[in-house]
């Protein structure tokens, strides 16, 4: 029978992965298998007790302080969903290669990793809007702007980067 701190610091664990938009199937794949899906349930459930080494290590692949993840601290912000990023591959594919060839290679790239051919959306993670904006040299809000008004990302983008 899980702790309630255990319970805690599961929910914890959770809260931090729904927030980066991530299933426990995705934390396996975005770890390249580092993280075992079967793993990370057990200890957002409580099943498995997590040690402090592996809370670190998990800690720096969610890329937040290790004190998010205690239970007692402030809870991690914000706790609802935040809105996915989603580009529209249609619109960009009419946008000129001048101004937006270097998002269409990065979405081609990241197509490519997921094999995700669909051809009319595709989502990205903050850490890819990230990546973006320092190949455009623009802050991460500059950058969701000036998408926005190119029309290949929804104007509820904004929220997503206010979370940042």
């Amino acid at each position: 029978m899980p702790s309630e701190y255990a319970k805690s610091l599961g929910a914890r664990l959770r809260a931090i992965r729904t927030q980066q938009g991530l299933s426990l199937h995705g934390v396996e794949e975005k770890s390249r298998g580092r993280w075992k899906a079967v793993v990370v349930g057990s200890y957002e459930r409580g099943d498995r007790a997590v040690t402090v080494q592996k809370l670190a290590e998990l800690a720096d692949f969610y890329g937040v302080p290790v004190s998010e993840l205690l239970p007692g601290g402030a809870a991690p912000s914000p706790l609802g969903p935040v809105p996915k990023l989603v580009i529209d591959l249609e619109r960009l594919a009419t946008l000129p290669k001048e101004k937006a060839g270097a998002l269409a290679r990065y979405a081609a790239t990241i197509q490519s990793q997921r094999g995700d051919y669909n051809g009319k959306v595709l989502s990205i993670r903050q850490e890819d809007l990230r990546s973006l904006a320092v190949i455009y040299d623009k802050s991460p809000s500059e950058l969701t702007e000036e998408l926005i008004s190119w029309g290949v990302l929804d104007a509820e983008a904004r929220r997503a980067v206010e979370s940042f």
